[in-house]
């Protein structure tokens, strides 16, 4: 079976001199949900964002592979990789920025090239999937968290990506909304990566953890596992940079 990621001996330093990732090998099978663990600073979101060449494409101060599908990221298959791969980003705001709900969602397969009629059946069908269909004419910023969260997983959805990476989800979410987006989240037939630090939500997703730890991978295997090796509770790296 050929992953649907896999990654080799991934280093990367920024150009201040931080080494965020040091020899990182990774991979992601057709139907599978990981949660990415560890402090703040450990190199999660860093290596996330190598997934879909934000960091690493174009060179850079990295050494490794990482590819997609079978395709290696590089600046030649960046648009074929981000039609695979959909990120959620930790801040919903980032990503909806058009005047209704449904141009929101639509954006993305406009893009690729739909027809508007197209792109806006295409963006109805997703706010369906997310339980949003009422949303469609409202103003993004008159939305709940939780509701934000949701049309932006539209919005990759209507992108019909194979692989879905959220970096923590659960932001900004109360109990409630985090439920509910754990049920939307484990019905998607997609691959998911989840960068987070919520245990529980992972657990109600995930069956496996990769724990990051100085920028690499300190175990791997079931999130009950992992989380009895390192605790509840992960202390903030030395030196946190956020990354």
């Amino acid at each position: 079976m050929q992953p649907l990621i896999e990654v080799r001996n991934l280093r990367y330093r920024y150009e201040d001199g931080t080494e965020a990732l040091k020899g990182v090998d990774f991979r992601l099978d057709p139907g599978e949900s990981v949660a990415l663990l560890g402090a703040n600073g450990s190199g999660k979101t860093t290596f996330a964002m190598h997934l879909n060449g934000l960091l690493g494409a174009e060179g850079g101060d990295g050494r490794g592979s990482v590819a997609v599908c079978g395709m290696p990221v590089e600046k030649r298959n960046l648009a074929a990789i981000r039609r695979k791969i959909g990120m959620v980003f930790q801040d919903s705001d980032s990503q909806l920025f058009m005047p209704t709900v449904l141009e929101d969602v639509a954006f993305g397969p406009l893009n690729l090239g739909l027809d508007p009629e197209a792109a806006a059946e295409r963006a109805r069908t997703a706010l369906h999937r997310v339980g949003m269909d009422g949303a469609a004419a409202r103003a993004p910023y008159h939305l709940s968290a939780g509701e934000k969260r949701r049309v932006a997983i539209a919005g990759i959805l209507a992108m019909d990506p194979e692989i879905l990476v959220l970096d923590e989800p659960t932001t900004f979410l109360d109990p409630p909304a985090r439920r509910s987006l754990a049920e939307l989240l484990h019905n998607l037939p997609q691959a998911k990566i989840l960068v987070t630090h919520d245990i529980s939500f992972a657990r109600s997703i995930c069956t496996r953890a990769v724990f990051f730890q100085n920028g690499a991978v300190a175990a791997t295997g079931s999130i009950g596992d992992v989380v009895d090796q390192f605790g509840w509770g992960f202390t903030p790296a030395k030196n946190d940079s956020g990354r």
